[in-house]
Formats: C-alpha cells, structure tokens, sequence
C-alpha cells in the first residue's frame, strides 16, 4: 500500500480525531474508532474497539452500505506504530454519527461540519503549506526578522499587522508583556542572545515569549521559529504531540520567571525526525489547538 502522506490531528472537547489524506481519491478520511470513542464519550481504546466491531457486524448483518464505505488506511496509533485503521470520508461521518442518537453527537456534528473559514483556519491551511515551500529555507533562523517573516507568511492578508512589530502595550490572563516603549531595545537583547544549546534555545524562546511583538499570533509564530532553531543547531525539532495543552500552557506562564519547567518538558518531546512531513503537519495541528 501507497505511503499516505497528509496526516490531520483534528481535537473536539479535547479528544483527538485523526484524519489521512487518500491521495486516490482526494479527499479527506477519518479514524472511525475516534469518531465511535468521542460519541461514546469512552476513553478505553478496547472498549471503543469492541463496540466498533458490534456495531460493523450488526450493519454488515442489515446489509448497510456505511460499512462497505469504509477503507482501512494507515494511522499512528498512541505507540507511534502505524496500523491499518478504518476510516470514512466526510459523508460517512456524518452516517456514522446517526447511529448514536445522543447530544454528544449532536454537538459533535456542528463541529464537524462547520466550515472553518476563520482566520486560525485560514492560517492553519497557511502554515501547512510551509513544509512544501521554498520560503521556510529562507527565513532568518533566530532573529526578530525571521519570526517577522514566519507570521507575515501565516497571517498575510488576514490580519493587516502581518509581520509588524506592535505599536501598542499588550497584556494576556492579568500578565503585562513588554512595554512598547521598551519592544525595540528588548528584541533587539533577543536577537544578541546565542543559540547554540539547548538551554540557549529554550532561554531565548521564553525570552521571545516574553517581549510577544505582535498584536496576535505569537505563539503559533514564535514555536515555528524555535522548531527552524533547533533544526539548524541541534538537528532536532518538537514533537509536540508528546506535550499536552495544559502542561504547556501552564510551562509558559512560568516560564517568565523560570524557565526550567519548560526545558524539561520540551526536552522530552525532542525528536530527529526534522524531516518528517507527518511531524510536521501534527505540530502545527497541536500548536493551533493550543490556542483555541
């Protein structure tokens, strides 16, 4: 079987639904067993399984043409493996979800079927394309300038601050970033910062976090530009599907007065695989959830 190459990680109410891109037919499909898990609200990946398989059989069993509909496609499980795994296109979904006559998934429904024209959708599409483009070979690897281009190539034409370092005073959740008065001199501190090691990259990072000179948009820049950092110092990049919402959330608050908790939490999600298209495209699938 053909490599599928274009992985998705979607999230509704914080459970994972992956999706593989079927080049064959050009489209989008989902992992059934995550759909079955969210709209039974069940976390037990047998039980899911299980379920799975009675409900299959008893549609097999009425001639149903859902189960015909459904192709097995190759996934990456919890263990890193991949396995072959059912999965349905958009309309099968959506067949699927009528079996289970619930307000989850009513809910799930909207959700999935809203069509993502905001702007982190727009961005998102944006920032899945810079593994394909020349343009990411260009940026400026460390420096204010580079993370400058990074979001004026994920924003350009949504927001009309794209790539502009903020006029004004921001704060977020009580906690006041750097004056604007003092933007200039504090990033041009940043950009004199070496990064060399690990510790210097992660101090620069929080460092980066800190002065935040954009209006909106930070951190989805900001972990792109410490991704192309350690790329090219330490031939490694975040697999940031091994850091939860809540860990780094919380590492990045604390992080403005110690940085350690956040070294220690991205040191164990570091990976070689910086030329993985699939880690690529999942970062971004976390680093977007992240801020929703």
């Amino acid at each position: 079987m053909k490599e599928q190459l274009k992985i998705s990680i979607r999230f509704f109410d914080d459970r994972e639904v992956r999706a593989v891109w079927d080049d064959e037919n050009a489209q989008w499909r989902f992992s059934v067993l995550d759909i079955v898990g969210v709209l039974n609200e069940e976390p037990d990946y047998k039980k899911v399984r299980n379920y799975w398989k009675y409900l299959k059989a008893k549609l097999k069993k009425e001639n149903n043409q859902l189960v015909s509909a459904t192709t097995q496609l190759k996934l990456t499980a919890a263990d890193g493996k991949k396995y072959l795994t059912d999965t349905l296109d958009s309309s099968g979904v959506v067949e699927l979800a009528k079996y289970f006559p619930n307000n989850k998934a009513m809910k799930f429904l909207d959700w999935f079927l809203y069509s993502d024209t905001s702007i982190d959708g727009q961005s998102k599409k944006k920032a899945y394309t810079l593994f394909e483009s020349n343009l990411i070979d260009e940026f400026e690897v460390g420096t204010t300038k580079g993370l400058q281009q990074i979001h004026a190539y994920l924003f350009g034409g949504l927001y009309d601050f794209a790539g502009q370092i903020r006029e004004k005073s921001i704060s977020k959740g009580g906690y006041q970033f750097v004056y604007v008065q003092h933007l200039k001199t504090t990033l041009q501190q940043v950009d004199a910062m070496p990064q060399k090691t690990f510790d210097e990259i992660i101090q620069k990072y929080a460092a980066m976090n800190k002065a935040h000179p954009f209006m909106e948009g930070n951190g989805r820049s900001t972990r792109v530009w410490l991704d192309l950092i350690f790329k090219k110092e330490l031939k490694k990049c975040v697999d940031w599907s091994k850091i939860s919402k809540k860990n780094y959330m919380d590492a990045m608050i604390i992080s403005t007065v110690d940085y350690s908790v956040l070294a220690e939490l991205i040191k164990s999600a570091l990976t070689e695989k910086i030329n993985d298209r699939e880690m690529f495209m999942k970062g971004i699938d976390y680093s977007y959830y992240y801020e929703e």
